[in-house]
């Protein structure tokens, strides 16, 4: 039977996922990063989550002034609580003690300090400065082993703060248990943080970079999704049930519907129906089907408007709780955040029709383009596995043209299905069409037909019949790329 370790919470949501359960009890950590990447809201947080779960937290600071100046930044953040200051948590600075007396008097300090709170968590913020007091590399060792065997004796966990990167080979790092990096980096003309455990003694932690941000809740960690959901959360049972997609005529066309727990891309140019055949699908949630809009591209109102332009009634289920819409403005984005918000209101709301209207707002919050097919894959079969049925939407650059190419062959491999909506010209009218090009495991009719519109909303009419000697693009002549 594999030993656990015992385990202390961070606090800091996401982390703890990253860290396989939180930090080992008693071990020693050191936080690394330059100036405003985030490493004191950080040590505050988790010390302030430690004294919420009963512990008493020591944080040693090499400040020269006061702590006012600290408590007055902290006030701004949710987690501060003036209340705990001198008695669950106790603030002290050995910065004289430091100059005048060197690092041994700083560790009979911090020995009688432990003893005197009954500590069980240690915040040693300013290790650079310990270590450029330290003549050698030895004085350094000396230093950081009497502090992490005086803490491990009380059964004390030690975070080491440092305001610079320290090299993998030096004595801080071969010292402690583990490492954790804080990136505050420019990525083109915005800023972006990331965190990274560079070491993990006892515990196989989450590698790579994860995005975090600061927000008046403190520090929030979005680990990456293709990390955490390497496999999905739960089994995926499969089903050979179909969903109604709500379009009339499209169910027919594609075998009798939608297969329950599947993911259907529908993909073609701006103003070719998308969005409307994704408001029939929602119109079809209720207390047993609930439904969820994720989009980027219009707000719940206009969105709602919209719906009722097509005769398509969405106030209903959004009133009675079985639709919920949810906008993420196309701006400055984090890709892992949006996966997890999404994935986060599945759970919550056991959604079983979704619309990702549309990919593209994954696409522009990629600060690193090439890891999309890794994070559609994780995201879709978590999908899948919850018992969800997705639509998504995928739009294409070009308006008008006979050759349409699919998004990406990777990603278009990880769908279900593949629907394309097009304008084509027609003596000199233009009309839209729709063509089934993929049904994963079922027959389908691979024809181009026409798309009209109802008094309910989108639906599918005739097949589209090749003009002769029209002196423009036709439906025939269109073909597709994968």
């Amino acid at each position: 039977m594999t030993h656990t370790l015992p385990r202390l919470t961070t606090g800091i949501t996401g982390l703890d996922t990253i860290l396989g359960g939180g930090l080992v009890e008693g071990a020693s950590y050191i936080l690394q990063g330059h100036p405003g990447a985030g490493k004191t809201i950080f040590a505050n947080q988790m010390a302030f989550a430690s004294v919420t779960n009963g512990r008493k937290v020591l944080y040693v600071t090499l400040l020269a002034e006061t702590h006012d100046r600290l408590f007055q930044a902290l006030g701004t953040l949710d987690f501060f609580d003036r209340a705990c200051l001198g008695t669950s948590i106790s603030y002290i600075s050995v910065f004289q003690t430091l100059k005048e007396e060197g690092l041994p008097a700083v560790v009979k300090l911090i020995r009688q300090e432990i003893n005197r709170q009954g500590a069980t968590l240690l915040v040693f913020d300013g290790l650079l400065n310990a270590r450029d007091r330290g003549e050698t590399d030895i004085d350094v060792k000396t230093f950081i082993a009497e502090v992490q065997s005086q803490a491990a004796f009380v059964g004390c966990s030690v975070l080491f703060l440092t305001s610079t990167r320290v090299a993998e080979d030096s004595p801080e790092h071969t010292m402690v248990d583990g490492v954790i990096d804080l990136h505050n980096e420019l990525v083109g003309v915005r800023s972006v943080r990331r965190l990274q455990i560079r070491k993990s003694r006892g515990t196989a932690a989450l590698g790579g970079h994860h995005q975090f941000e600061i927000t008046s809740a403190g520090i929030v960690v979005y680990p990456r999704i293709e990390a955490v959901l390497a496999t999905s959360s739960v089994i995926d049972q499969g089903s050979s049930d179909l969903i109604a997609s709500g379009t009339e005529g499209l169910d027919a066309v594609m075998g009798g519907g939608l297969q329950d727990s599947s993911v259907t891309l529908v993909f073609g140019p701006s103003g070719c129906g998308k969005t409307s055949l994704g408001v029939n699908f929602l119109a079809r949630a209720s207390q047993s089907e609930p439904a969820l809009h994720f989009g980027f591209y219009e707000t719940p109102a206009r969105l709602m408007s919209k719906a009722r332009a097509l005769g398509v009634d969405l106030n209903g289920p959004v009133s009675s709780g079985a639709l919920k819409v949810i906008w993420s403005p196309m701006t400055e984005n984090l890709l892992d955040k949006l996966g997890h918000r999404l994935l986060d209101e599945v759970r919550a709301q056991g959604t079983k029709r979704l619309l990702m209207d549309g990919l593209g707002g994954f696409e522009r919050a990629a600060i690193y383009p090439p890891r999309l097919v890794e994070f559609f894959a994780a995201l879709t079969n978590e999908l899948r596995a919850l018992g969800v049925t997705t639509i998504a939407t995928w739009e294409l650059r070009d308006l008008f043209g006979p050759t349409v190419t699919a998004p990406g062959s990777e990603i278009s491999s990880l769908l279900d299905n593949l629907v394309m909506l097009r304008h084509v010209e027609i003596n000199s009218r233009f009309k839209r069409t729709i063509s089934v090009l993929k049904v994963r495991d079922r027959a389908y009719e691979p024809v181009i037909h026409e798309v009209g519109f109802g008094s309910n909303g989108m639906l599918i009419q005739q097949p589209l019949e090749p003009v002769s000697g029209a002196a423009t693009g036709v439906a025939a002549p269109v073909e597709r790329e994968h």
